[in-house]
Order: C-alpha cells, then sequence, then structure tokens
C-alpha cells in the first residue's frame, strides 16, 4: 500500500514561491532579498537549454563525492527525456527515468536547476523505505542537494519558505 502524500501541495507552493523570486531576482538583477529581517544574496540558478544539458548536469550531481557518499542510489544513472505533456516534470522510478516538458506557453519553467534537483531527490530515495513522495524524508534530501549544488543561501531560502508553507523536514 502505498504512503499517503500529504505535503505534496505544501511543497509545490513552497518551491512556486522560492522559483518567483529567483526569477525577479534574474528580472531586475538584484539578488540581494530580505528573508524575515536578514538581508540574503541569492546564488545563480543554472537554467538548461536542452534534454542534453539537463542530462549532462544529472551525471555531473550524480558523480559528485559527496552526493556518492551519502546516497547509495547516486550511482544508478538517469535517464532524461522530454515530457509529452507540459504539467510537470516527474521522476520514473522504472528505468530511473526523469522526464521534464520541454516549453509550456513558451517558456521553458521546468528546465531549471531547482526542478532538476526536487527531482533527483526522488532518484535518491533509498528504495527500502516506505515514505509519502514529498514527505519529511524528501524534502530533507531536497535541501542537502540545494545546500551542496546551488548553495546555502538556496537552500536557507528554501527551508524557511517550506517551514512558512507547513512542510515537516527531517
Amino acid at each position: 500500500m502505498a504512503v499517503r502524500d500529504g505535503q505534496r501541495s505544501r511543497v509545490y507552493d513552497a518551491e512556486g514561491l522560492v522559483r518567483g523570486m529567483f526569477d525577479r531576482a534574474d528580472e531586475f538583477g538584484t539578488r540581494t532579498v530580505e528573508l524575515h529581517g536578514s538581508h540574503l544574496t541569492l546564488p545563480i540558478e543554472r537554467r538548461f537549454a536542452s534534454v542534453e544539458s539537463v542530462q549532462a548536469y544529472v551525471d555531473r550531481v550524480l558523480t559528485l563525492n559527496w552526493v556518492r557518499a551519502q546516497w547509495d542510489r547516486a550511482v544508478i544513472p538517469v535517464t532524461v527525456r522530454a515530457r509529452a505533456g507540459a504539467k510537470a516534470a516527474h521522476y520514473e522510478t522504472t528505468g530511473s527515468v526523469l522526464a521534464v516538458p520541454l516549453h509550456v506557453r513558451g517558456t521553458a519553467w521546468a528546465l531549471r536547476e531547482l526542478v532538476i534537483l526536487h527531482e533527483l531527490a526522488h532518484h535518491l530515495e533509498p528504495e527500502t523505505t516506505e515514505v509519502a513522495p514529498h514527505g519529511p524524508e524528501f524534502c530533507a534530501r531536497y535541501l542537502e542537494l540545494a545546500d551542496g549544488v546551488i548553495g546555502p543561501e538556496a537552500a536557507l531560502l528554501l527551508r524557511t519558505t517550506m517551514y512558512s508553507c507547513g512542510v515537516r523536514i527531517a
């Protein structure tokens, strides 16, 4: 029996807010934001132009020494493919496939680092666990990836926003 994914919408809400902050930083060229009274300089979030560039990025992340030391499933390669639908990116456990929509209403919203790290956090889920797909364990893994790959400022912003949206983190 599958575990109920009770905080999925809260995780997506938090991610949407964080992506919006990164989008505004890119649009206006101002990388400093105020977060609960502290000033935080957002790092650059990588954007991708194609399935091939996402594949190269995923391959590089999975070969990072600290990622391999932390998660056993990092040695299992992920195949990136274009997704026919435009709704969302997703990870397919069978075959270890990361599917990304290329363009939605003229934008490539899913071809960005936060989205790809979210899907990699699903890939790195230990096979022997029965946990919710967007549960506290997933969130901790996602935050650790964001911290180590994008930077601690991105992870702090994501963690704080998740907490504000009512997300539980292991």
